[in-house]
């Protein structure tokens, strides 16, 4: 299987940058995934987990919160606002996230604002579920 090229870069640190045989995005229009040679898409990311095919049954999973994702025929890049390694991920953190999310929500009177905060908030809801955290 064809590799390419995958940076990925949080606020504080980078995640994870080597080559990759495919990524799995959380893309703000539905999942999605990148392989070798994949047409030149540049897509906003909601709250979720990349996972990562490093090799036939081998990878990583990072947890994401928002950001953006330069995708073109050679690598990936990926932006983001806030990421975690799975192992990291507590229900604590969690919560702290979707506290701060309800805040922003309660502040502003911009309904399209508030609507897209609720869906975040259900996206890091539906994550805490899916991570059984």
């Amino acid at each position: 299987m064809a590799t390419f090229h995958f940076d990925f870069v949080g606020p504080e640190r980078t995640l994870y940058s080597g080559e990759v045989n495919a990524v799995q995005l959380p893309g703000i229009e539905g999942e999605m995934t990148v392989m070798a040679g994949h047409a030149p898409v540049l897509t906003s990311l909601r709250v979720g987990v990349i996972v990562i095919t490093e090799s036939q049954g081998s990878g990583k999973r990072i947890y994401v919160r928002g950001g953006f994702a330069d995708i073109g025929p050679k690598g990936v890049t990926v932006l983001a606002e806030r990421a975690a390694p799975i192992e990291e991920l507590n229900p604590a953190s969690l919560d702290r996230d979707i506290e701060a999310i309800q805040m922003q929500y309660d502040a502003t009177e911009d309904l399209q604002k508030r609507e897209d905060l609720n869906a975040q908030i259900v996206q890091l809801r539906e994550t805490k579920a899916l991570l059984k955290l």
